[in-house]
């Protein structure tokens, strides 16, 4: 249900920088599964198959593309209980599986060193991602979780944490459908055992232990091509703090500026200006709640968020989530609400920086404050809290905000996947209301 991309790793955003402006390119669709199928068409080995795991899977596939026939919803039925898998997928002799609680120190410990040393980098090496052991907890533990969702791979022997995949549970509503999906993510293999083929396995055990749940659709996001996204996305950038991104080699100095003309560009006010504008407190999840309701109905696909699930994914942690809303000073009504995740960066091979500090763009609602002007006083607060870098998905309204408060595009995209579940023609990325971690 989790995607492996060029590293062995699926992750929910990326570890890349700002480049120059991206040539326009067709990305719906139609126009993917018509490059893959060019590509099988001209292979010298006409029995070539570019995602041979992926075939064999209840996704979409690039052939079924422009068959208007087939109708949204599950590609295939739920398997009886009974007949699910009870015992896990075989690994190689010298592994074996080990599910992971969270709630064991030690164990934390060990996931994050996998992951911060062989999990998602930028295509140049220069970045990799950086999920703090609290990111992890909040991440891995929404409410209803199931432990035996949290699947490691160790080493018989030495008994080191050498892969994982995890999912969370999820309500998601496509179209006018709320359905119970798993969201995959964190799927990572130690570099040194990539030729191992353990990431498939990996696949079909976290698939194997959610159909136990008689769950049978998932959400997942990958840097690469596979059959087949309902939407891409792409990652924009605002720089917080130039000097240093342009030190890191994240983002680069514009024809004809200058590095002191750079910082002026990207001064920010020393307070948010908006009247009202705090953070978002325990007493706010009701009202938080009815606004995110109202608001991601908008959306063909997101989630179906209830009071428990604000509390945990929105109200403020520090370092993890931070959100803010706007109180109006007469009423004291909640009208408009920004929230934005830490995710750092380790910065590879730099003698003067160990780490980018960037903060993500998380769900933002507008109804009386422009989201504009919302989404600059969420820069000012990210400013303040000495964030290097400010990223933004154009998924939801945000392409509304991206050029006019000095986004760049980045040089990635982020495509969207569900699995056992058919959203026919796909859908724009302004149709989007769901971001995966």
């Amino acid at each position: 249900m989790a995607a492996p991309n060029n590293n062995d790793a699926a992750g929910g955003a990326s570890a890349s920088g700002t480049t120059s402006e991206p040539a326009q390119e067709d990305t719906s669709i139609e126009a993917l599964a018509r490059r893959v199928q060019e590509h099988m068409t001209l292979a010298s080995n006409p029995t070539a198959r570019r995602h041979k795991f992926w075939e064999t899977q209840p996704v979409g596939q690039f052939r079924d593309a422009a068959d208007h026939s087939l109708a949204d919803g599950a590609i295939e039925p739920p398997t009886p209980l009974s007949e699910v898998r009870a015992d896990p997928y075989p690994l190689p002799a010298a592994f074996e599986w080990y599910t992971c609680d969270l709630d064991d120190d030690a164990l934390l410990t060990d996931l994050y060193a996998l992951l911060a040393h062989n999990y998602v980098e930028d295509d140049e090496n220069m970045f990799r991602f950086n999920y703090s052991p609290a990111f992890l907890r909040w991440a891995l533990r929404p409410p209803s979780f199931f432990r035996a969702w949290h699947i490691g791979v160790r080493a018989k022997e030495s008994k080191k944490l050498v892969a994982f995949i995890s999912g969370v549970p999820a309500r998601i509503r496509a179209r006018d459908d709320v359905v119970r999906m798993a969201e995959i993510n964190f799927l990572c293999v130690h570099k040194k055992l990539r030729s191992k083929r353990l990431a498939p396995v990996l696949i079909r055990e976290v698939t194997r232990r959610v159909h136990q749940e008689n769950i049978w659709q998932a959400a997942y996001t990958a840097g690469v091509v596979l059959p087949t996204p309902i939407t891409t996305c792409r990652y924009w950038h605002r720089s917080l703090n130039p000097k240093k991104l342009i030190d890191v080699g994240f983002s680069r100095l514009g024809p004809r500026m200058t590095m002191s003309r750079t910082v002026r560009l990207y001064k920010l006010p020393d307070a948010p200006l908006t009247p009202g504008f705090r953070q978002m407190e325990l007493r706010d999840v009701a009202a938080v709640t009815r606004l995110l309701r109202a608001y991601l109905a908008k959306f063909v696909v997101a989630p179906d968020f209830d009071e428990m699930d604000v509390e945990h994914w929105l109200l403020p942690r520090e370092d993890v989530v931070d959100s803010y809303l706007v109180e109006s000073p007469e009423t004291h009504e909640v009208t408009d609400f920004c929230s934005f995740y830490t995710l750092p960066s380790s910065v590879l091979n730099n003698a003067n920086y160990a780490t980018l500090k960037a903060a993500y763009s998380y769900y933002n609602v507008a109804t009386k404050t422009p989201l504009q002007q919302l989404m600059n006083d969420a820069l000012i607060v990210a400013k303040q809290k000495n964030y290097d870098v400010f990223n933004a998905l154009d998924v939801m309204e945000n392409e509304s905000f991206l050029k006019e408060l000095k986004f760049g595009p980045g040089d990635g995209q982020l495509h969207y996947y569900l699995y056992n579940y058919r959203i026919r023609n796909g859908i724009k990325p302004s149709e989007l209301g769901l971001v995966l971690l």
